[in-house]
């Protein structure tokens, strides 16, 4: 029977979280060995993560002591009890995740333990999510639309000056401002803006996945894409929505229908047994019937084609796999982001990006929001 071993720490390493379900932010171990699933975690965490894991036994390194003693270094005396626990169990091979640090696998290569690497664990019981995971992700996007709308009407309710720059209780109204708007918000929720914001209008946005800076104008589109984390279940939200304040040029309505008919062509295809690679290219093929072009890595002034169309979500922002060319099969259960996007200098940019979940039956779409432009209530 395979031996699996996942090590690290918690807080940082989704996996691991799963199996623990405590965010623990010093070194731990989960072992499954001869039908056992074992935890060796820190002393004090013993009872939190007997409360909340399934493990059949939680101990700590003090109870897999080498003959010479552990470290004073708490992960090093981590990988070093592990390496002991599968010594005195005469273990001789064990397989680990694409997350083990060297650590680990240079005291178990110092034991005279094989290691072998399985590229799927981890990976692919993440992929496939339970009803309360599926739940939890729908709660995080309902908060994020929240925040988005308001954010939304914002820049709607604004007015322009004589120069086109747009003014919100007497003062310009910014990229940053909005990101701090929303941060307090999510703050105020129990979300946090882990990796921040986008807040972006041209000729910024010609670059995707630039923050934007700076003050933002009349009839320009502003690409909002916003996408915390719940404190309490750790599950990401993920939503972006485009405003223009006042009237968008021709193109940009252009570019917007556009996009929306891509995002649409996409969503239909989350069906599992499908592949990403066959949704992507759903998404792109109506992009560039549209006239647009691909130009990834080079930014333009021209609206083009600069990413593929989603990725995983779950514990992680940005899990496996890709909704993007060569994608595998899809799996019941496997939640995506379908974000399609057109940018340049000119125009600016255009994305609007959902939650999908993928049925047998057809996609489920977690998000509510309204997709157009004019955000005016």
């Amino acid at each position: 029977m395979t031996t699996l071993l996942m090590a690290g720490i918690a807080e940082s390493n989704a996996s691991l979280f799963r199996r623990l379900r405590v965010p623990l932010g010093d070194p731990a171990a989960w072992i499954e060995s001869d039908g056992e699933t074992v935890a060796i975690v820190r002393d004090l965490e013993m009872d939190r993560v007997r409360q909340h894991s399934g493990a059949g036994r939680v101990t700590c390194p003090a109870e897999f002591a080498p003959s010479g003693g552990l470290s004073p270094d708490r992960e090093t005396a981590t990988a070093q009890a592990v390496a002991e626990f599968f010594r005195q169990r005469g273990v001789t091979s064990v397989t680990a995740d694409r997350s083990l640090r060297l650590i680990y696998a240079w005291h178990l290569k110092r034991a005279g333990i094989e290691l072998d690497y399985d590229a799927e664990l981890g990976v692919l019981d993440r992929r496939a999510k339970r009803d309360d995971e599926i739940d939890a992700l729908e709660r995080s996007q309902r908060v994020t639309e929240g925040v988005m709308q308001n954010l939304c009407e914002t820049v709607a309710a604004a007015t322009a000056d004589a120069s086109g720059v747009l003014q919100f209780d007497g003062s310009p109204l910014t990229s940053e401002r909005l990101r701090q708007a929303a941060a307090i918000e999510f703050l105020r929720q129990g979300f946090s803006m882990t990796h921040g914001a986008i807040v972006a209008t041209a000729p910024q946005v010609a670059d995707c996945h630039h923050a934007g800076s700076g003050p933002l104008r009349t009839g320009v589109p502003v690409i909002i894409d916003l996408f915390p984390r719940d404190e309490s279940s750790r599950y990401w939200g993920d939503c972006t929505r485009t405003v223009v304040h006042g009237e968008p040029s021709d193109r940009v309505r252009r570019m917007h229908a556009a996009v929306l008919e891509a995002k649409a062509a996409c969503s239909s295809r989350l069906i599992a047994g499908e592949t990403a690679d066959a949704a992507h290219r759903a998404s792109e093929t109506v992009l560039i019937d549209h006239g647009f072009v691909a130009s990834r890595g080079t930014i333009s002034d021209e609206p083009t084609i600069q990413h593929g169309t989603g990725h995983g979500i779950g514990l992680e922002l940005h899990e496996p796999i890709l909704l993007d060319a060569g994608g595998p099969e899809m799996l019941a259960g496997e939640v995506f982001t379908v974000e399609p996007g057109l940018y340049g200098r000119a125009d600016g940019g255009v994305r609007v990006e959902d939650m999908v979940v993928v049925t047998r039956d057809g996609p489920k779409i977690l998000n509510r929001l309204h997709e157009g432009l004019d955000w005016r209530a």
